[in-house]
């Protein structure tokens, strides 16, 4: 079934008073609620790799630059299908942030695949990395 489109001078004889949602369809207003639930799933997924993520560089087999470091935040960049992952280093620590990345980089694929078999998804996300130093109130 197509949709009516409805010219604005047939609309200004059919009403009293002319609103900005006068000719607007009502299921558009129900289509934005299908966006809030993507973000709910966006922020699970993100829970989950950031948990996943905590538990693998905190492990025995962990490199000895990446046990010194901790999860900060994961976040969807620019969607679900590639994640940008910010760590810190644990409180006390002081390291080469270029040391960190190059030893992220050299573990970006087993840590993708331990994402992967912790979460059920179609395709494993792609991982991206940033070190947030601390800064000079933090010590």
């Amino acid at each position: 079934m197509r949709r009516r489109i409805v010219k604005q001078n047939v609309l200004r004889h059919l009403c009293a008073e002319q609103d900005a949602t006068d000719g607007v369809d009502p299921r558009d207003d129900q289509r934005s609620t299908s966006r809030k639930r993507s973000d709910r799933k966006q922020r699970q997924l993100c829970g989950q790799v950031a948990e996943t993520l905590s538990y693998v560089l905190s492990g025995r087999d962990a490199d000895a630059s990446l046990s010194q470091i901790q999860v900060f935040s994961v976040v969807p960049a620019p969607d679900a299908g590639r994640l940008l992952v910010t760590v810190a280093p644990l409180p006390g620590e002081r390291l080469d942030p270029t040391v960190v990345l190059d030893a992220l980089e050299r573990a970006s694929g087993r840590l993708r695949d331990e994402v992967a078999t912790a979460v059920t998804r179609k395709r494993a996300p792609l991982l991206a990395f940033r070190v947030a130093l601390p800064g000079p109130f933090d010590r």
